[in-house]
């Protein structure tokens, strides 16, 4: 089902857009290049929905880049993935259509410094990240740490720049909020050195469309470190979470999304939240009306047209094993998929020496630990594509056209729909009338409808059932 474009390719196509027109099509992902372009008087705020969004002049926004254009991760001109990998791993021993290009895939984890324990899964992206310090292979690390206790108006959590172990561990640990790069360029661009940042795909893809245009980025980031993506989600998630423990958002001074714990599942989210008069509030996600992963609750829109699972430019890659036995193992464990010879190389030298442990495994496997990501953005992009959409349509690697998917699966691919765009508004609202029951209530109905569709639960979930085998029986008696 993918395709390989190149910007020559779109016919048609313009070779500049302005920054107001993706962010009105749904494809703004808020990671903040248009704003890091040199020369640019642009910066990154939160919009009411808590989604992070360029603001500048009105000129600004309305006036066609072609800079804009060739660095956007979601502009229809700009490189795919599958030719940045091929710029950046011209060489790589092996290449699938899932994942890209990459020299090797493990499943393992971290097995010194507490990385494992302090991380919320296997401790391999922080290990990696604090090895390439020890090494001298970087002076400085970009990546995302929490906000020490933030006061009313801060955000949860955003990019810092660390130069120690002690500062990388400090920011172990998933976080499901939104964060933006255009000041974490501005830094790299003002001091000298070598850098690794981490981030989600789309963040990947556009620092390597950045560096692309610029030579100094491109001295400067040595690697980039990606992390297993299903979808963004804005700041409301946190607030919402804080809501239904009852915590008031202001009165938020620390916030885990996975708490860890040896003896229970790893895919057993758990969230902690630390407030400020020093107590504390925990729940587990199942029991919060919009702790369904999968039901895409304050997701961005821009997510819904994303193909790319597993960051595949990024020189080393890591998700969490979700295949048993390691979905069961509350310690935690991680998928990686190395790209870059220099971290293969390092990986390997760890692992004689039984710093971290690992097990090669293939492509077919990384994909099972993904599979449910890989459908959205795979199969499910390719029916969306296909339906009608205004503005910017962005050209992906997936072929728009509506593949053979029985009624009930496109139900779910719109209920993800539905929810993701409603879930922003509904909060909105019941934040405005200061009605958290409004959106809860909402949010509970939506979530059932969804689990029906999905997961067949519910009265309503088996009435599905029964409609779906009578629909197999009757064209089962067709001659």
């Amino acid at each position: 089902m993918l395709r390989s474009l190149s910007p020559s390719s779109f016919a048609g196509s313009e070779a500049a857009l302005a920054p107001g027109r993706i962010v009105r099509a749904g494809l703004c992902v808020g990671c903040g290049a248009c704003a890091a372009q040199e020369g640019v008087d642009a910066r990154m705020v939160l919009d009411r929905f808590g989604r992070f969004k360029p603001e500048a002049s009105r000129d600004w926004l309305a006036e066609p880049s072609e800079d804009l254009a060739r660095a956007c991760p979601f502009s229809p001109v700009a490189r795919n993935e599958d030719e940045l990998a091929a710029m950046r791993f011209p060489n790589a021993a092996r290449s699938d259509a899932r994942i890209g290009r990459f020299e090797a895939a493990y499943v393992g984890y971290a097995d010194e410094g507490g990385f494992r324990e302090n991380g919320s899964s296997g401790g391999m992206t922080s290990w990696v990240a604090a090895e390439l310090l020890r090494r001298g292979l970087v002076d400085a690390v970009a990546h995302v740490t929490p906000t020490a206790h933030p006061q009313k108006g801060d955000v949860l959590f955003g990019y810092s720049i660390s130069r120690t172990a002690a500062e990388v561990s400090a920011g172990a640990k998933s976080r499901y909020y939104p964060v933006e790069l255009s000041r974490t360029i501005a830094a790299i661009r003002s001091t000298p050195g070598r850098y690794a940042v981490t981030g989600v795909p789309c963040f990947i893809k556009a620092l390597q469309l950045l560096s692309a245009e610029d030579e100094l980025l491109r001295e400067r980031i040595a690697f980039y470190l990606g992390l297993f993506c299903g979808h963004m989600k804005s700041a409301a998630l946190a607030e919402s979470f804080a809501w239904q423990l009852g915590v008031a958002p202001d009165e938020i001074d620390a916030f885990d999304f996975r708490t860890k714990d040896a003896r229970r599942p790893a895919n057993w989210y758990r969230a902690r939240i630390g407030c400020k008069d020093g107590g504390e509030r925990a729940q587990d996600w199942w029991h919060l009306v919009d702790g369904d992963w999968g039901a895409g609750f304050f997701q961005y829109p821009a997510c819904n047209f994303c193909d790319d699972v597993v960051a595949e430019t990024a020189d080393v890659s890591f998700g969490d094993a979700w295949l048993e036995p390691y979905a069961s193992d509350g310690r935690g464990t991680n998928v990686v998929v190395v790209r870059s010879p220099p971290i293969q190389a390092l990986l390997r030298e760890a692992a004689a020496e039984g710093r971290v442990r690992l097990e090669e495994v293939d492509a077919d496997f990384v994909h099972a630990t993904q599979a449910a990501g890989f459908r959205q953005r795979r199969e499910g992009l390719a029916w969306r594509l296909s339906r009608r959409r205004f503005g910017v349509r962005p050209n992906k690697r997936v072929a728009a056209q509506a593949p053979p998917l029985r009624a009930r699966r496109k139900l779910v691919y719109r209920q993800r729909e539905l929810i993701s765009f409603w879930s922003h508004r509904m909060f909105w609202l019941a934040k405005r009338l200061r009605a958290p029951w409004l959106y809860t209530a909402w949010a509970r109905l939506a979530l059932g409808v969804y689990q029906a569709c999905a997961h067949s639960r519910g009265r309503l979930g088996r009435l599905l059932d029964q409609i779906e085998a009578a629909a197999k029986g009757r064209g089962a008696k067709r001659p």
